[in-house]
């Protein structure tokens, strides 16, 4: 396997996996006709800071918010340029809300929404390297349950856009990528506001070893989220973050691993929320 099909391959397999905008399992590879892949990863998220607006409230009740999702994710090479992508979340969650003196625990666990994308790509091949534009027509169904007190889905079908720009050398790998969602109006008076995202990737290929195929990627990852005004059963929605953070990714021939911690640098909130909190996020996938 030559240099750079080598780091398209590992590379954009892992860097670039996040739910909302990128497209996983290999957002760019296998670039191969008839290609395939599965991915699963786990993302936790904790937080038991609030905000109002971009100050910190006390939380004299000890509230906590809570998420794990566990995604299995696949991909379907038709031709270098086409593939198809879904992602399937199974998710378990709580939060406390006020209630009287004290708090009550909201929580769901579950199938989440089922995210479908088409994404499409035009590649340019140098002598040391490659670069790729991507547009991809991504729809959000309403697969989650929301007969659960914290809801699993909002009942609505999203329909998003996702644009993007990379670059791979054997050494080095670059992703930004700046996408949107249509939220439409959900269901038990849940209606979350559209969203607005930009992701930056920088990405160092710190070790190869050709004979074996094996080696390893270190990364920085930053975030740029917008999100309208909304509300959902538990209060308001929307605000805006910053988010920064590293990650490890190591390959054995078709098979990678990753790990990755996100941690908010910088966060506003509509009226009083739980702050998104620190992710850690670990992953195993394989192409075919």
């Amino acid at each position: 396997m030559g240099a750079i099909k080598l780091v398209a391959l590992i590379a954009s397999t892992f860097f670039a996996s996040h739910a909302a905008a990128h497209q996983p399992v290999m957002d760019m590879a296998p670039r191969w006709e008839d290609g395939f892949g599965f991915q699963i990863r786990n993302e936790t998220r904790v937080s038991d800071e609030l905000k109002n607006g971009s100050d910190d409230i006390p939380n004299p009740t000890d509230r906590e918010r809570f998420v794990n999702t566990t995604w299995l994710e696949g991909i379907y090479t038709f031709k270098r340029e086409i593939r198809a992508t879904v992602k399937i979340p199974w998710v378990v969650q709580h939060r406390d809300v006020p209630a009287g003196p004290g708090t009550r625990r909201l929580q769901g666990s579950g199938l989440g929404d089922v995210i479908f994308a088409l994404p499409l790509r035009k590649y340019w091949n140098f002598q040391k390297s490659t670069m790729n534009i991507g547009l991809t027509p991504q729809v959000r169904v309403p697969t989650g349950s929301t007969s659960e007190s914290d809801p699993l889905g909002d009942g609505s079908w999203d329909f998003g856009l996702s644009a993007s720009v990379s670059t791979e050398s054997f050494r080095w790998y670059t992703l930004v990528d700046v996408f949107w969602w249509k939220n439409t109006d959900g269901v038990k008076n849940i209606d979350q506001g559209d969203q607005l995202g930009l992701d930056a990737n920088l990405g160092y290929h710190v070790y190869h070893d050709n004979e074996r195929n094996w080696g390893a990627f270190v990364m920085v990852d930053l975030e740029a989220r917008y999100e309208e005004g909304g509300q959902d059963v538990a209060g308001r929605t929307g605000g805006s973050r910053l988010t920064l953070g590293p990650i490890l990714v190591g390959y054995w021939d078709n098979w990678m691993v990753r790990a990755e911690v996100k941690v908010p640098t910088w966060e506003r909130v509509r009226g009083t929320q739980f702050t998104r909190g620190p992710a850690v996020n670990v992953g195993l996938g394989v192409t075919f």
